[in-house]
């Protein structure tokens, strides 16, 4: 039995396990912290079920939810392979967002699929732009990533309030006295297809096929092989002549792009308008963070991060319904998606530190035994 437990635990299929693992413990924790609040922990998790699952309207929700949370975490998964870390989602998502929306709003009137797929095409290249300068000060200047992104987001931020209060604003609003953050209205020709009578849009499909185009990119081209050589040995990757610099670059270039794709179907497919409430999560709400969990519970693949971004839109929409049902308060659905984000971030590095350890295994396992001294050499010595 012993044996059996330690062959499962060094088992590589083991670590696929690990987030959904690492999910369940947050959720038992959080069963002990609703049996505090005096709450029946089964009843809690059935509204979660029912909110997420329990009718078709909710599972649109669910899948309107997961939609932005795949496509920012199939960038994650292209900027983490180049062990470039991405925290600019948020940002990213906006830039692509006010590309997209004023291409709508501001060009001549064309054919509605020719708007919506230059809309996309637009805010795609808008949140590359915004990656791509966190990308261009790491490769060149050797500027912390983290710090960088994270300054992004707040510039974009303000970019949007400004945007939205002024250039921007929907004409009905910019006479009166109290305006509403917001610009107008996209004509409906210039909606992504929906099925009705739910929320869930066209952005779904294009998502999904992105999941295995970015899986067809990372791991059967030239340009894929790259960008994970240089994540797994930068050094190695340059003395083999590949340009660490401009792959650096080139893994948060895209990064953004998915992030600004989000926010084009997010306006295009869900709003048809863009507001913002003065705060970054107003528009996005935390959906640039939550994708980098959404990457990290798939296991950084882009097929892994379906079902992964699938997971969190569930329990995101769940919890919202758990609160109505349950009366639990706002704060435990708050720490209980940060107690998810935990266990997943850390089972991450587990699977990490573990798989690093096998590596090192194999290596020794590989290396030839100690070859030992002839008889010549014996002799000699004595």
């Amino acid at each position: 039995m012993k044996n059996f437990l330690a062959k499962i635990n060094n088992s590589k299929y083991f670590d696929g396990f690990m987030p959904v693992l690492a999910a369940l413990s947050a959720l038992a924790i959080g069963a002990v912290m609703l049996l505090f609040l005096g709450v029946n922990p089964l009843v809690a998790y059935r509204a979660m079920w029912v909110g997420a699952f329990g009718s078709s309207n909710a599972l649109a929700e669910t899948i309107v939810k997961a939609v932005p949370l795949l496509l920012i975490g199939l960038g994650i998964c292209i900027s983490f392979r180049a062990k470039v870390i991405n925290i600019g989602g948020e940002g990213q998502m906006i830039i692509g967002a006010l590309a997209a929306t004023a291409f709508g709003l501001y060009v001549p009137e064309m054919p509605g699929w020719l708007v919506i797929a230059m809309a996309m095409v637009a805010g795609f290249f808008g949140g590359a732009f915004w990656g791509a300068i966190p990308g261009f000060l790491k490769a060149y200047f050797n500027v912390n990533e983290i710090l960088s992104t994270v300054m992004m987001n707040a510039i974009a931020v303000q970019l949007m309030n400004f945007f939205l209060r002024g250039p921007m604003i929907d004409p009905n609003q910019a006479e009166l006295l109290s305006k509403i953050p917001q610009t107008a209205r996209l004509p409906e020709a210039y909606h992504l297809a929906r099925w009705l009578p739910t929320r869930l849009h066209a952005g779904v499909i294009i998502a999904v096929v992105l999941a295995f185009v970015v899986y067809l990119l990372l791991f059967h081209t030239t340009l894929g092989y790259r960008i994970r050589a240089v994540g797994f040995n930068p050094d190695a990757s340059r003395y083999g002549g590949i340009r660490v610099r401009r792959q650096v670059v080139i893994a948060l270039l895209l990064s953004g792009a998915f992030a600004g794709l989000a926010g084009a179907i997010q306006i295009y497919g869900l709003n048809y308008r863009m507001i913002t409430d003065g705060s970054p999560t107003g528009f996005t709400g935390s959906a640039g963070f939550n994708g980098i969990v959404t990457a990290l519970f798939g296991g950084l693949h882009p097929l892994g991060a379906i079902p992964a971004s699938f997971f969190f839109g569930a329990l995101l929409v769940g919890a919202n319904s758990m609160q109505r049902i349950s009366q639990v308060p706002s704060a435990f659905v708050i720490a209980l998606n940060g107690l998810v984000v935990i266990f997943v971030v850390s089972s991450a590095l587990w699977q990490e530190a573990r798989q690093r350890k096998r590596r090192i295994a194999e290596v020794r396992d590989d290396s030839p035994p100690p070859s030992e001294p002839d008889q010549a050499t014996q002799d000699v010595s004595v």
